[in-house]
């Protein structure tokens, strides 16, 4: 039974996702909200998201803040022999910084932001449970402005120990670089261009002074033959 709409819709996707990638396995998702990072059962593997995207509600103050910062900690195991995969998964929380509870409050993500976690997830069992080329990790950034730079010290991941990082800026800085870049190399194409339109009209006017004056020399001299 699903505890809140996020977690309905985590488990519908997963299994849609795994009813696809993998459908003579049956698999399961349960929420553990007791895991912790690198604790693993032996025959047990880790992935842990450190690029999730969540809205945050506080049920004291009704403060909500958008993050950028959200950490999904999953462990992952296959029984090769029965066929059968578990997946126990934990969203770190956040404490509200306006009202200083100490209450950590669940996240909420958008269902286009699940759809790509899950896609992360899959990627990481094909990886470390079949042995396989999962292929490309998806990296997600904020779908809604940042509230502002993350506080450890309000992040419960973080007290764990889980040092993550925002992907937005990696991102960010990549773009400015290649749009930097891209605006450099436009004034010289631009100043190329103008040259050889300039080199061809030169061309163009000495070549027809050339023929004037042939022709003019042409008929000055044809009466002599006259």
């Amino acid at each position: 039974m699903c505890t809140s709409l996020t977690t309905c819709e985590w488990k519908k996707v997963f299994y849609e996702k795994m009813e696809v990638a993998k459908p003579a396995d049956s698999w399961e998702l349960i929420i553990d909200p007791n895991l912790k990072p690198s604790e693993l059962t032996p025959g047990w593997k880790q992935y842990v998201e450190q690029h999730a995207s969540g809205r945050f509600h506080c049920s004291w103050c009704w403060h909500t803040w958008q993050s950028a910062h959200v950490v999904i900690l999953f462990h992952m195991h296959l029984d090769r022999a029965r066929r059968m995969g578990s997946v126990r998964m934990r969203v770190f929380k956040q404490l509200c910084y306006e009202c200083g509870t100490a209450r950590e409050d669940e996240s909420s993500m958008l269902e286009e932001n699940i759809e790509g976690l899950v896609d992360n997830l899959i990627t990481s069992l094909r990886e470390q449970c079949y042995d396989e080329d999962g292929g490309q990790y998806r990296i997600h950034v904020a779908s809604r402005p940042d509230s502002g730079p993350h506080r450890t010290e309000f992040c419960e991941a973080c007290q764990e120990g889980i040092v993550h990082w925002k992907p937005s800026e990696k991102l960010l800085e990549e773009e400015v670089t290649a749009h930097t870049f891209s605006e450099a190399s436009k004034p010289r194409a631009q100043a190329g261009s103008g040259y050889n339109f300039l080199s061809l009209r030169w061309c163009l006017f000495w070549a027809s002074l050339c023929l004037l004056v042939v022709y003019l020399q042409f008929s000055f001299r044809s009466p002599a033959f006259l």
